[in-house]
C-alpha cells in the first residue's frame, strides 16, 4: 500500500517536505533557488490564469503519482479559489489520461483536497 493510501494529513506531508527541501536548499542552493524561479515562471498567470495551471500541475501529479504533488497543488488551488467541481472535472480527466493508477491517486487528492479547503475556512 502506498502512502498516499495510508496517510490522510496533507498538511503534515507537505510540511516534512518543506524541512527536507531547506536541507536540500543549504546543501545544493543553486539548484533550489533554479527550481524556485522555474516554478515561479511557469505558474505566474499569462494566457493560461494560475489556476489553471494549478489544475494542470495537479492533474499531472495525478498521473505521476507524487503525493507531495498533491498536497502542495491542493493547498494552493484551495487558496486561488477553485471548487470541489473544478477539482473533480480535473480528476476525471488525470483518470482518463493516466487509468486505474490515476484513479487511485484522485482518490487521494479528493481527501487533499478537502483537507486543503477545510484548512483556508479553519
Amino acid at each position: 500500500m502506498t502512502a498516499a493510501l495510508t496517510t490522510t494529513d496533507y498538511k503534515q506531508l507537505t510540511s516534512t517536505i518543506s524541512g527536507n527541501v531547506r536541507t536540500l536548499k543549504e546543501s545544493v542552493p543553486d539548484v533550489l533557488a533554479s527550481f524556485n524561479a522555474m516554478g515561479k515562471a511557469a505558474l505566474a498567470p499569462g494566457a493560461i490564469d494560475a489556476k489553471t495551471k494549478e489544475l494542470i500541475a495537479l492533474a499531472i501529479g495525478v498521473a505521476a503519482r507524487c503525493d507531495g504533488c498533491l498536497g502542495f497543488h491542493t493547498q494552493a488551488l484551495a487558496r486561488l479559489g477553485a471548487t470541489r467541481e473544478e477539482v473533480h472535472e480535473m480528476l476525471g480527466v488525470a483518470v482518463y489520461m493516466g487509468g486505474g493508477p490515476s484513479l487511485m491517486y484522485a482518490a487521494s487528492t479528493v481527501a487533499a483536497f478537502d483537507e486543503a479547503l477545510a484548512a483556508r475556512k479553519g
